[in-house]
């Protein structure tokens, strides 16, 4: 793989709002502390952001449910509208939330750019779907009572996003919420919180009312969450993550039967049979492997061969891979960024060292740039 030049912190980081966000306010943590915001692809510190303990986590939830009956009534068609002008406000701004996203997670400027342009269109859809929330209705079997049945805000939501997609994986919880008429809590990601802090300051343009969403940023997530989560003022809690947080949320969600929506981990096998065109194959595997600089719950992770067409998989593989220009992602020309951070680079490292050392031979890379 090609290395290539980095570049500087964008202009758009400096607008930013670095502080929480609560009660439709910016306000510092109750403690005052705060923590850096590195670019990973030169370690420089792009923002300091307020670090919240339980007690800015309190204060958060505890507005979101006071608001909660409020923005329950309000129309669908309002937040029909909200949502929509949201999204158009992310669109005409892709390039600046593009930069931030970028500098903040590592992953090329190009990548980033269409993460705008699919992150948005949750706002589109929930825009759309906020004035068809439904209900049914029906006859008892005896033809002599009609059931009706109505669909309710369920209340105050948590909403815990990853690192690896920080706006897509926000409007893809914020907007149902919205549409539902329900308040929120969010803690982005303490990798990338600005892109997080961004939308929240686009969805006040919107017109969000105070309180409805609230932004709480933390090095300390198992403090906060699990304030949130014993609180029993929250009625859902909407996760994408690891399957070991995972169990963790849910265990805690029982203790007060939550409503849970889990995005977990998994494994994507990618499998070659003899009969494959392995061009395609090639061109499919790349495509599945290295999107986000190949930090995607998605990706390939495990590629199987089959023995028959190994050597020619191998050599057209390892050549797509070495073509590879490794970069900062703001930097033109960049096709892979670097990983989000140190310890994601030694989890790396010690993989293809355990491979190399169980038999595995490094075709192509192997270090760093």
């Amino acid at each position: 793989m090609t290395a290539i030049a980095t570049t500087q912190v964008p202009d758009a980081i400096s607008s930013v709002h670095t502080d929480l966000f609560i009660d439709g306010e910016w306000v510092p943590a109750a403690a005052g502390d705060r923590f850096d915001v590195l670019n990973p692809a030169t370690g420089e510190v792009l923002a300091q952001v307020a670090d919240a303990d339980a007690t800015d986590a309190r204060r958060a939830l505890e507005t979101a449910a006071a608001h909660q009956a409020e923005w329950a009534a309000t129309s669908p068609r309002n937040r029909s509208e909200i949502l929509y002008r949201a999204y158009e406000l992310i669109m005409n701004r892709v390039d600046e939330i593009a930069s931030v996203m970028t500098a903040e997670m590592g992953k090329p400027l190009a990548e980033a750019k269409g993460e705008v342009a699919y992150g948005a269109e949750f706002f589109r859809w929930f825009a759309e779907e906020a004035v068809r929330i439904g209900g049914d209705h029906t006859t008892t079997g005896d033809g002599g009572t009609r059931i009706v049945v109505s669909r309710q805000p369920v209340g105050p939501c948590i909403l815990i996003t990853p690192w690896n997609f920080p706006l897509a994986m926000g409007t893809r919880k914020i907007g149902p919420a919205v549409a539902a008429g329900c308040t929120m809590v969010l803690k982005p990601a303490e990798l990338t919180p600005l892109t997080t802090l961004l939308l929240a300051d686009i969805l006040v343009e919107a017109g969000l009312p105070a309180g409805v969403l609230n932004v709480v940023t933390t090095t300390d997530p198992s403090t906060v969450v699990t304030e949130w989560m014993d609180s029993g003022l929250a009625r859902k809690v909407s996760f994408t993550g690891s399957t070991e947080v995972g169990k963790t949320l849910l265990r805690q969600a029982a203790g007060t039967v939550m409503r849970t929506s889990m995005e977990l981990g998994g494994n994507a096998p990618f499998i070659v049979c003899a009969d494959a065109d392995i061009s395609r194959a090639v061109d499919g595997l790349m495509l599945a492997k290295m999107r986000n600089t190949g930090q995607a719950c998605t990706a390939a992770n495990r590629i199987f061969v089959h023995r028959s067409v190994i050597d020619e998989f191998t050599e057209q593989f390892t050549a797509k891979m070495a073509a590879l220009k490794v970069g900062d992602g703001a930097a033109d020309g960049t096709q892979v960024g670097p990983l989000v951070e140190p310890k994601a680079v030694a989890k790396v490292a010690s993989l293809v060292d355990d491979a190399v050392s169980k038999g595995a031979s490094v075709a192509c890379g192997g270090g760093g740039p």
